[in-house]
């Protein structure tokens, strides 16, 4: 079983409009609504790539109530969300015919010492049978600033594999515990290490005790920093539609090439052809399958594993 965890979940609404236009009314095409967050989109992806995934963090309100009920209708993917007096965020796509889409965040609920605590039981029990776990998305209010950092180490401990794909000042303290693999874009990384050059600023995130980093460079591609070498992966074209959780569907993709063995070119091959079928995938947070088939052959890989 491959974990994912999104402490700030979310439902996620996708209009789509002919066109966008600022100080005007709009009629509204389609809506779709989908369960989201950071891990919610992996874990959906793992589920369709054929891996058992389990989602952990916090659901509360109508919303969240909407989420779970919408999440239980998702083959695959097992709910072990923990229950909180608040209400579970919305975010909203708007998407035109071009597939140029603006998105809205709502803010998380405000998390209780007292539900943290339930959560960390939860996360602590479900280690014992998990492959490997992603830690993924912003922290609501009231979670602590190092709470990754504390769920990093949890892991190790456990000696389950863990991915962290988070940003800003949980982001710092989490490389701290030395994390197996961060996935930051490249703004990011650049608040991490104050380096703009992704390949100096790959090396820094190691040095400050990430294992391997994959930063992601929006629509050219990933570039990987590894114990075992180096290597950039880069789409053969460049994709247009909706961007929402393409960088969710590159960490299932790494997961699931972590979970399979599977050497570091193909495992960047599969992150980056997701990421772009995501983008082409008509409903947010899902892939088109068909691109994906197509474009994984098509990714190219240059680079190369470190001496021995």
């Amino acid at each position: 079983m491959i974990l994912t965890v999104t402490l700030n979940t979310a439902l996620d609404i996708t209009y789509r409009v002919r066109n966008l236009a600022p100080h005007t009314s709009h009629r509204v095409t389609e809506v779709t609504e989908r369960p989201g967050g950071k891990g919610l989109n992996v874990a959906r992806v793992l589920a369709a790539l054929g891996h058992e995934a389990t989602v952990t963090g916090f659901a509360g309100g109508t919303t969240g109530r909407a989420l779970q009920e919408q999440l239980a209708r998702t083959t695959g993917v097992v709910d072990a969300l923990v229950p909180v007096e608040g209400t579970t965020r919305r975010t909203v796509a708007v998407v035109d015919a071009t597939g140029d889409t603006t998105q809205l965040n709502e803010p998380g609920p405000a998390i209780t010492p007292a539900e943290w605590n339930a959560f960390q039981e939860v996360y602590e029990d479900l280690l014992g049978s998990a492959s490997a776990v992603a830690l993924c998305g912003s922290l609501p209010q009231g979670v602590p600033v190092g709470a990754y950092a504390g769920l990093v180490r949890a892991a190790r401990a456990a000696n389950v594999p863990v991915l962290l794909d988070t940003s800003g000042e949980p982001l710092r303290r989490g490389v701290a515990a030395r994390p197996d693999l961060v996935k930051p874009n490249t703004e990011e990384l650049a608040e991490l290490t104050g380096s703009h050059d992704p390949s100096r600023a790959t090396r820094d995130a190691r040095r400050r005790g990430a294992h391997t980093v994959v930063a992601s460079l929006g629509p050219d591609g990933l570039l990987a920093r590894t114990a075992e070498g180096h290597w950039r992966a880069t789409p053969p074209r460049r994709v247009h539609g909706n961007p929402t959780g393409a960088g969710d569907s590159a960490v299932a993709g790494l997961l699931s090439g972590l979970v399979e063995r599977l050497p570091w070119p193909e495992r960047l091959a599969r992150a980056v052809a997701l990421s772009a079928a995501t983008v082409l995938a008509p409903v947010a947070g899902e892939f088109d399958r068909a691109a994906y088939e197509e474009l994984v052959e098509q990714v190219r890989v240059t680079g190369e594993a470190d001496a021995a």
